[in-house]
């Protein structure tokens, strides 16, 4: 009797963890095509829905602070105010996460991320910010080595361009293994890989390789809005 009834809470808790897992994976789904069509009014839908949420799973904190750094990114040029306020927001979500998680890569690197842009567009903040994202990138790194979204995170914030592209080649080959291996989240960042990728091989002259990069990032992503217009300002032709 006993045993059978370990097999029924074991067979509960799996099925409860399948969908938070897809619920999870739901929310990611839609925070990242929000993302790639640009939609800052969708995303912050998104947003809305997780605040109005229980807020106990670390995974509810970290899925804001991810939709915050993209609406960080959208607001890049066109609001800097807003982009700010979502860096730093995003900082917050992602500090709780790490206070309950030590040992989660992603979340330390996507925070690290939103310090690089908070400084970025607080000059007064470099020096209180930068120290601690390189570091907060550095254990990242000795957390996850392979993990596709810190190394790509890592290689976005590096200034030194040949050292960067070798994080970006590193990142890639990481999200193709990871595709090779069981679905887990997170798993959003390959198409950003190779659209970044991609770039950076058309800075070196390489406009070959950089639409066949480029072509990964959108058999990925097809409505990923930057890619597109990379890829017909290579090929001279709008993406359909």
């Amino acid at each position: 009797m006993i045993h059978r009834s370990l097999s029924a809470l074991v067979l509960l808790l799996f099925a409860a963890n399948t969908v938070m897992a897809a619920q999870w994976s739901d929310v990611e789904g839609r925070i990242q095509f929000a993302w790639y069509t640009e939609d800052a009014r969708a995303l912050g839908g998104v947003l809305a829905s997780l605040e109005g949420g229980a807020n106990d799973d670390p995974m509810q904190a970290y899925y804001l602070g991810l939709g915050e750094y993209r609406l960080a990114l959208l607001g890049l040029g066109r609001d800097q105010k807003a982009a700010r306020e979502a860096a730093e927001s995003c900082i917050d979500h992602l500090e709780s996460v790490n206070g309950a998680r030590r040992d989660f890569a992603d979340a330390l690197a996507l925070q690290a991320a939103c310090q690089e842009l908070v400084a970025s567009l607080k000059a007064w903040k470099v020096p209180l910010r930068a120290p601690g994202s390189v570091s907060q990138f550095g254990r990242a790194l000795r957390l996850a080595p392979r993990n596709p979204r810190v190394l790509l995170l890592a290689a976005l914030a590096d200034s030194n361009d040949d050292r960067a592209y070798g994080k970006l080649r590193k990142a890639v080959a990481a999200f193709e293994e990871e595709r090779q291996g069981a679905a887990a989240l997170p798993a959003w960042g390959a198409p950003e890989a190779y659209l970044h990728l991609a770039r950076r091989q058309l800075d070196r002259g390489d406009s070959t390789e950089a639409r066949s990069t480029l072509e990964q990032a959108l058999l990925l992503a097809p409505d990923f809005g930057q890619a597109r217009r990379l890829m017909a300002a290579i090929t001279g032709v709008a993406v359909p």
